[in-house]
């Protein structure tokens, strides 16, 4: 239920209305709420406002505040069609979904919403004198609130959209997502290994890719039926009709005719992948950037370098031992769930770079220290799979480049990861 209200928190955040709404509506009753104080006999311990003082304070801030806010919506709006053109249209969610920026824009939006329903009020009497006062002070509390909000915003929106800053939250999104899978390699199902999948296959009516997978509801309707139920779909998977999402096969005596449709709605089907429980995904997207960047029209190695050295961080967190009290027990013994390859993901991330950086020596070089780095490291499943990827970016290298010295520096570098003992100079 916890991982649940998480996944639709972080869909609630990437809708920009949501915050101003919920601001307008506190806004409001923010106004309305004064007017408990005139019910308390505390008239005679505050000063005395006028209400013309108060009255300039509102008026001040509902002129301006709408204007600040069509400033900030424009200025946000630029930063996410930098954000699309500049990276990867993919990674439109994550700068959208900006604290900083949604805060500001929410507070701007709640003090001229304030600002005009406390001005009618007051301007009617709906106030007495402690009511008076308490609006004051809240205006002027709202007005200061204001002014640190804009001075921060202005800070953060310099940078909102720009390429470093959606590599930053790229990697962090997706460092999140893999240390929630090393924690919870199989969702708290049980191990698949390399068993081939049997059974009756289920498959959805739905065209999308799959977003979240319930394994509780899995197991719960696996109980009930009398069935064992082996995912087929991971999150990130593009369901299709002829693709299946689960094999299920029946308990002994249990009844032949079950109902498919709680398995199948347990899987969360949607247009788009997201980074909350598909670590591919974020793989995905950093590896486009890089592909972007190594484009004749861009021509921006130093962002392919700086993203190569990301992911040897992502994939050696990847193997980084989890301490057993984080580690999540396996509670849903009738859900097998196959683990996520590292094969797959080294897939993810070079495949695009080493074909289209073969020819740039400088990134060709990098990725041959990156995936000596990466053999280094001690796990056989990673040094297998940097190995691999040396040797098809090596060979990749050999047709696109045509200089003798650099090749033979590209050979070199590649034989400290094919090597059996991998060393590596840095640079």
């Amino acid at each position: 239920m916890v991982d649940r209200l998480k996944f639709l928190l972080h869909r609630t955040r990437e809708r920009l209305w949501v915050r101003p709404l919920i601001t307008g509506l506190l806004s409001v009753a923010l106004v309305f709420l004064v007017k408990t104080a005139d019910d308390h006999d505390i008239g005679w311990l505050v000063p005395a406002i006028t209400q013309a003082s108060t009255e300039t304070l509102l008026a001040i801030i509902s002129a301006s505040m709408l204007v600040i806010a069509i400033f900030a919506v424009a200025s946000m709006v630029a930063a996410y069609t930098s954000a699309s053109s500049v990276a990867t249209p993919r990674a439109f969610s994550l700068v959208i979904a900006d604290d900083i920026s949604q805060n500001a824009l929410s507070t701007f939006i709640g003090a001229f919403i304030f600002s005009i329903v406390a001005l009618v009020a007051l301007q009617n009497n709906f106030y007495d004198r402690a009511g008076r006062f308490i609006l004051f002070v809240i205006t002027v509390l709202i007005l200061a609130m204001v002014i640190i909000t804009f001075v921060r915003w202005v800070d953060c929106i310099a940078r909102l959209g720009r390429l470093g800053s959606t590599l930053e939250k790229l990697e962090a999104v997706t460092a999140a997502a893999l240390r929630r899978r090393r924690r919870i390699p199989t969702l708290g199902g049980v191990p698949m290994g390399r068993q081939p999948h049997r059974g009756l296959a289920i498959y959805s009516g739905s065209i999308g890719y799959v977003q979240r997978i319930e394994i509780t509801a899995l197991q719960a309707h696996a109980e009930k039926a009398g069935l064992h139920i082996q995912v087929a779909a991971l999150p990130g998977t593009f369901s299709a009709p002829d693709r299946a999402l689960a094999y299920i096969t029946l308990d002994p005596g249990a009844p032949l005719d079950f109902d498919p449709t709680p398995i199948v709605q347990a899987f969360v089907i949607g247009v788009h992948r997201e980074f909350d429980e598909d670590p591919r995904f974020g793989l995905i997207v950093l590896s486009e950037i890089a592909s972007r960047a190594l484009s004749p029209a861009v021509n921006d190695p130093g962002t392919a370098i700086g993203i190569i050295g990301s992911f040897v961080r992502l994939l050696a967190l990847w193997i980084t031992p989890v301490e057993s009290d984080e580690r999540c027990i396996v509670e849903c013994d009738r859900v097998t769930v196959p683990e996520l390859s590292l094969h797959d993901m080294f897939d993810d991330a070079f495949i695009a770079i080493a074909r289209d950086g073969a020819g740039t020596i400088e990134v060709a070089c990098k990725l041959q220290k990156a995936f000596a780095s990466l053999a280094s490291l001690g796990d056989v499943a990673m040094r297998e799979a940097a190995t691999r990827h040396a040797g098809l970016a090596l060979a990749r290298s050999e047709l696109a480049l045509a200089l003798p010295d650099d090749l033979e520096m590209i050979r070199r570098l590649a034989a400290l990861a094919l090597s059996d003992q991998p060393s590596l100079t840095e640079g």
